[in-house]
């Protein structure tokens, strides 16, 4: 036979075995008390591989090798980050705090979202010190650009933008001696506001020190809150070219926010406003990504958060996508807490401070950072104050009690009797109680790495899943 003859043969069998296949019933067919069945065109087309046990037992040992070997280093990082200087001590100890802060801020240029990190504190952070370095790590690990969260008018200079606020202004706050009218609860989320009634401007220029980072010195996104009072206020917005302005009027009393987005990011803008109202602060931002604001509260013991308006408050937060909030307090009580009563006290009315802004605030995280190592002269010499290790102690067992992390400066420099080595080394002021420039960034960096062996932890965990 030829071939082509035995080749329509076999495609012949195929095709009849196929309709076979095809019009045979699934459950078979019953003839003299016999069942037959034959198999559906389904299993011959699409037939069950044959399992390899072997290969798959192979398979799933190399598989749980490599989990156990991610496990395995997760937990020797997390043993090395428990005994390091610079942990976070959380509450219940839970390492994984940070982690739903960290998956937004990664998706932030997906979703265009610029999260906030609010960085308020006393002296120790006053003119962007500490800040900027927590600002140059975040925004380079995530994106975002600009200084943050500034006032309309500048009373302490900072290294990394210029306010320049002229006209009706009258700062309302519950701390400080310039300008100062304390306004029932009025001061919203910088603890201050300036208030206008009539004409006032303001100018906002980025700084020009060679240690800025330049993420800092481009702004493209710009958002003014404010509580309007009765009257219409008008506000004039445009950049330092002129070739963006806008004109806006709000007539609604109440809690407000203003917003424009230049096309091509800018050094400097003008901001002039008329009418009456409460300003509580512009945001200064670049892009999607993650913006941290330099909140200083000079002689602050940090317990002003429950003298502003919680609504107040509220209502201004829920305008900046706030993720995680600082608080870093502590260094002007201690010299003032001599006994384990007093502790308690300061400690008790701190966990207030965290209530009020949990509730004023709920999606974001809280983070309080303790008071650095402080000397003093006891019988002639510099040493530790002495109750200032059981306020490190206490506050940390308060922040954690109220539901925020805590990270401790005291800790980070070395402990008891440390600031006097760092000043012996220019990393302190001669107060013995301040940080030099150089001591500060350190610290910065030293809290930036904190945060970055978190998220480093928080990606090892994401690799052991994706093996599970």
């Amino acid at each position: 036979m030829k071939s082509y003859k035995t080749l329509l043969f076999i495609a012949l069998v195929l095709a009849i075995l196929g309709g076979i296949c095809y019009v045979y019933p699934k459950e078979g067919l019953s003839v003299g008390g016999v069942d037959l069945h034959f198999p559906t065109l389904t299993k011959i087309l699409n037939p069950q591989r044959q399992l390899d046990v072997e290969a798959y037992l192979a398979r799933q040992d190399s598989l749980e090798a490599v989990m156990q070997t991610k496990q395995d280093s997760l937990e020797h990082y997390r043993r090395q980050i428990d005994s390091s200087d610079i942990r976070f001590w959380f509450p219940g100890g839970d390492d994984t705090f940070f982690d739903d802060l960290f998956a937004q801020l990664e998706q932030t240029q997906q979703t265009g979202r610029t999260i906030r990190i609010i960085h308020y504190g006393d002296s120790q952070i006053e003119m962007d010190r500490m800040t900027n370095r927590l600002r140059a790590y975040m925004q380079n690990r995530f994106g975002g650009g600009g200084p943050g969260l500034v006032p309309f008018a500048t009373l302490i200079p900072s290294l990394s933008v210029s306010t320049y606020g002229t006209g009706a202004l009258v700062r309302q706050s519950p701390f400080g001696d310039t300008l100062v009218v304390r306004a029932n609860g009025n001061y919203g989320p910088m603890v201050q506001d300036f208030r206008v009634a009539g004409s006032a401007s303001s100018t906002i220029t980025a700084g020009s020190h060679r240690s800025i980072d330049d993420r800092l010195r481009q702004f493209s996104q710009f958002k003014m809150i404010f509580n309007n009072r009765p009257g219409p206020l008008t506000v004039h917005f445009k950049d330092r070219k002129g070739l963006f302005v806008s004109d806006t009027s709000v007539e609604a009393e109440g809690v407000h926010a203003i917003s424009w987005h230049l096309d091509t990011a800018t050094t400097s803008v003008g901001i002039s406003v008329t009418g009456n109202a409460d300003i509580y602060g512009i945001m200064v931002d670049n892009g999607p990504g993650v913006a941290v604001d330099n909140i200083p509260m000079r002689g602050c013991s940090g317990h002003q958060f429950t003298q502003i308006n919680r609504d107040q408050l509220a209502a201004a937060y829920a305008q900046m996508d706030v993720g995680l909030i600082i608080l870093q307090f502590g260094g002007n009580s201690v010299p003032y807490l001599k006994s384990k009563k007093s502790i308690d006290a300061y400690c008790e009315n701190m966990g207030h401070q965290i209530d009020r802004l949990h509730q004023c605030c709920p999606n974001a995280r809280i983070l309080f950072i303790g008071p650095s190592d402080m000397s003093t002269r006891e019988d002639g010499e510099l040493q530790t104050y002495p109750f200032l290790p059981q306020v490190v102690s206490s506050l940390q067992h308060m922040a954690n009690a109220h539901g925020a992390a805590f990270w401790s400066i005291y800790h980070a420099m070395g402990g008891e009797g440390s600031m006097a080595a760092w000043v012996d080394q220019g990393l302190g002021g001669a107060d013995y109680i301040h940080f030099s420039q150089r001591g500060v960034d350190i610290m910065g960096d030293r809290l930036s790495k904190a945060f970055d062996n978190m998220y480093q932890m928080y990606k090892m965990r994401e690799e052991v899943q994706d093996v599970q």
